[in-house]
């Protein structure tokens, strides 16, 4: 009577839980830790992140270097001032008169003031030097969206990462469940004698083995856990749960993603951004052909104290102006030279467009390639899971009833185990195929 309300414990147990479905059994969570969302973590991530603070800060260099004054628009105002003096012994023989000695003349001179310098045309180059900076910031720009998007993406992957080693301990827990369940059915089915000790000698195994795959996974969970505090820049032995479901966008199309990837890819702009840069640099060589006119301006004030000279004293002080103009009429042939390099740099960095254009989109064609294929393996192993719980479903109703021998059961959970481990890794692989696509084409965001 015992073993018979046992067995029908078990098998009351046993069926309302394979009755749910894969997804049911996967969204099992009993943690009480708290939980994170992606979201969540992106913004942590993008708040805290290194990568991202130090971009950041060159972009603020980038941007404090656009002004007129360091392009070379603007004058120069210095202020001056000197003072300084001589303790001299003289000897003057004048040409009529007595021979005069003197031992220890002090001689005194100060002057300050200020001067202007401004050069009001240097062949166009400051134009030049100007928009090169803008270029500048701009870089600094796309670059620091590089690094936002590379750092969302690495949440991202770490954060669908844990979701999928989440769930394989659910699924790995629960075939532990049912490998306990299989060893109590032996021992007891042992201890009245309908049962043998190798029956309950292979359930140990198998429990065992089980055990010991759990725990290998929920290490893995651990080092997950530890890489993901690690992309958020926060604590790494912060302990957390995530979110179970992991939705995947299976309407992408190649061709607004190309379209996309063209717009905003921030390799592609680097390298546009590039060129534009060479092209300037080019302009500013050739402004060294035109001349360089300046004015400059100042007021100065200056006092002298000499006892031996023709003025004992002397104080001054005015305006001074002027303008001054200089050519370059030879150089020994560098700036025909720094021409020539210059339109190499051009030609170099069309080269590096090009190259860059195949490799972004051989990337988005390798991407978009693999994305429809995690596609297709997830339609088929979600059937799968389906199929491999019906059979643990079936299997173990006639386990119960004693029609089939451990083996069996034991090969429709591993063949449900499987299943359910191939399930997990096509979502992972089919979002990972998502989220690079949408790296590339730079539609990469916080949602």
């Amino acid at each position: 009577m015992k073993l018979t309300n046992m067995l029908f414990t078990a098998g009351l147990v046993l069926s309302s839980f394979f009755q749910l479905s894969a997804q049911n059994i996967l969204r099992t969570n009993t943690s009480n830790l708290p939980t994170l969302s992606l979201q969540n973590a992106i913004e942590q991530a993008l708040k805290n992140n290194y990568d991202i603070r130090i971009v950041k800060n060159d972009l603020s260099v980038a941007k404090n270097n656009v002004n007129l004054g360091n392009a070379g628009f603007l004058p120069s105002l210095e202020g001056s001032f000197s003072r300084g003096g001589s303790i001299q012994n003289t000897v003057q023989t004048p040409s009529t008169g007595a021979e005069r000695k003197l031992n220890g003349v002090r001689n005194t001179n100060s002057a300050y003031g200020v001067a202007l310098g401004w050069t009001i045309f240097d062949g166009f180059q400051m134009f030049a030097v100007y928009d090169r900076l803008k270029e500048l910031e701009k870089q600094g720009e796309v670059n620091s969206k590089a690094t936002v998007l590379g750092t969302i993406a690495d949440v991202v992957n770490s954060y669908y990462a844990l979701v999928r080693q989440q769930q394989l301990v659910v699924a790995k827990d629960s075939a532990l469940d049912i490998s306990r369940m299989r060893l109590r059915i032996a021992r007891n089915k042992l201890e009245i004698g309908r049962g043998s000790r190798l029956d309950v000698l292979s359930a140990t195994v198998d429990l065992n083995t089980d055990t010991s795959s759990y725990l290998q996974e929920k290490n893995l969970l651990k080092t997950s856990m530890v890489t993901l505090n690690q992309v958020m820049a926060r604590d790494l032995t912060q302990e957390f749960r995530v979110q179970q479901e992991m939705n995947i966008v299976q309407t992408m199309r190649y061709n607004e993603l190309a379209s996309l990837t063209d717009q905003l890819n921030p390799t592609l702009q680097s390298a546009l951004i590039n060129r534009r840069i060479a092209e300037l640099n080019l302009k500013q060589v050739r402004g060294q052909r035109y001349p360089t006119i300046g004015i400059n301006s100042g007021y100065e004030f200056s006092r002298s104290a000499n006892p031996t000279g023709f003025n004992q004293k002397l104080t001054a002080n005015g305006l001074t102006y002027g303008v001054t103009a200089s050519i370059n009429v030879f150089n020994g042939f560098l700036q025909r030279q720094n021409e020539r390099n210059a339109k190499i740099g051009i030609n170099t960095s069309d080269l590096n467009l090009e190259k860059v254009k195949q490799s972004v989109q051989g990337q988005l064609i390798s991407t978009y390639q693999n994305y429809q294929t995690n596609l297709d393996l997830l339609k088929v192993e979600t059937a799968n899971v389906d199929i491999a719980n019906q059979n643990l479903n079936i299997t173990l109703d006639k386990y119960r009833l004693g029609s089939i021998s451990p083996l069996e059961l034991r090969e429709a959970q591993r063949n449900s185990i499987n299943a359910i481990t191939r399930f997990l890794d096509a979502q992972y692989q089919a979002k990972l195929s998502e989220i690079s696509l949408k790296e590339l084409s730079g539609t990469l965001n916080v949602q």
